[in-house]
């Protein structure tokens, strides 16, 4: 085994250059997207120390190596969990409720956190255990043992899902697109796995085709509001709708469009986008630098995930694979949600854009995942002349 102990050797320096590279063009979109004045306060400023805390707890997480990240999991599971159920009973000095949700505790000096941008790279580093600890068990695999790894993956999902999805859809997205990808590689046999997805998706569908053809069903069946369909509808007709629902999208279509190909220049904005610094940051350097612009960010995430593949395949533990697989899935989701709800391609869901939009929890539960990477990084062994897949770092 080769292991070289120098820092410089062993730290992650692709992924800081990226991630300062994201640093960058936060700052620099934020500053732009808060010249609205939609919101008092200096955007940039608080933006520079959300990432001084993020780059603290990159630190943290980067001194554990896999064998300890790996026995914290269900701590780290379950006190996300304990998070997501003080939201419903904690006062309102503490839990204050914003926008008709409860989302975030209110802590001094750091303001509002959100808990369930941590719960979930918790809940990635808990799926990733079940998975491995499954395959050291089941060392021969049957339909019998893989739907058995359904089921655990399914009920470790169920809980933190089930609390978030009540306030906040978009993230409850997200845990389902990261549960997708870490089953999607799990090794279970597509003999189980394609009519479960098939059934989920005609459902999906089906629901979507009543939304839009008749909606007057799940009113009647499932008891849903008329209003709550106004979201769906903006995003399939956002022109008539856009002095209501569909005013978001209408206008930041409308600023991606005006920035055609090289765009209007840094704080040259026009066109008015609500949140702009936050959720619709895409549509500020779309406006401001065009085709050009948005093609750098767009590659930049390819990049992002391109590493995050290599140091999956790379790594010589099988729970470090699903880590990353976890984490890509997530961020992958996210830039994918964010970026098309911004040109029609999806229905808004308030995701924001990984590591640009403003926000100190998404932002930090975004660098611990990042934590994360660096650590298999860090802690990686080589071997001369062969790999141990049951290799656990001391």
């Amino acid at each position: 085994m080769n292991q070289n102990n120098r820092f410089s050797d062993r730290f992650d320096w692709t992924l800081c250059f990226l991630l300062l590279l994201f640093f960058l063009i936060s700052c620099i979109a934020i500053y732009s997207g808060q010249s609205s004045n939609q919101y008092e306060g200096n955007f940039v400023v608080s933006q520079i120390k959300n990432y001084i805390v993020g780059a603290v707890i990159v630190a943290i997480v980067m001194y554990f190596d896999s064998e300890q990240i790996r026995r914290l999991a269900w701590l780290l599971y379950g006190l996300g969990i304990v998070l997501l159920m003080g939201l419903f009973i904690a006062p309102e000095s503490i839990a204050p409720e914003r926008k008709g949700a409860t989302l975030w505790y209110i802590i001094p000096g750091l303001g509002s956190v959100q808990p369930s941008e941590f719960v979930k790279v918790f809940l990635i580093i808990a799926l990733s255990k079940i998975i491995a600890d499954h395959h050291q068990k089941y060392v021969v695999k049957t339909a019998g043992t893989d739907f058995f790894l359904l089921i655990k993956l399914g009920a470790a999902t169920l809980p933190p899902l089930g609390l978030i999805i009540i306030e906040d859809l978009g993230t409850a997205l997200v845990i389902i697109a990261i549960l997708t990808g870490i089953i999607l590689v799990s090794g279970i046999t597509w003999k189980i796995l394609v009519p479960i997805y098939g059934i989920l998706g005609a459902f999906a569908g089906t629901v979507l085709y009543l939304v839009i053809i008749a909606p007057e069903i799940l009113e009647k069946y499932l008891g849903i509001d008329p209003y709550q369909f106004s979201r769906i509808y903006s995003w399939l007709d956002p022109v008539n709708h856009k002095q209501g629902a569909g005013m978001q999208l209408y206008n930041s279509m409308l600023a991606i469009g005006s920035g055609l190909i090289s765009g209007k220049g840094f704080t040259d904005r026009q066109v008015y986008v609500p949140d702009a610094h936050t959720d619709f940051i895409f549509s500020v350097i779309g406006e401001e630098y065009g085709f050009f612009g948005a093609s750098v960010v767009i590659s930049l995430f390819f990049l992002l995930i391109y590493h995050l593949t290599k140091t999956g395949l790379e790594t010589t533990d099988p729970f470090n694979t699903y880590i990353c697989v976890g984490v890509i899935s997530m961020i992958t989701f996210h830039v994918f949600q964010n970026i098309g709800m911004t040109i029609q391609v999806l229905p808004i869901t308030g995701i924001p854009l990984p590591f640009i939009s403003y926000g100190g929890s998404s932002l930090m539960g975004n660098m611990m995942a990042m934590g994360l990477i660096f650590s298999i990084r860090y802690h990686h062994r080589n071997y001369m002349f062969s790999t141990d897949s049951n290799y656990v770092a001391k």
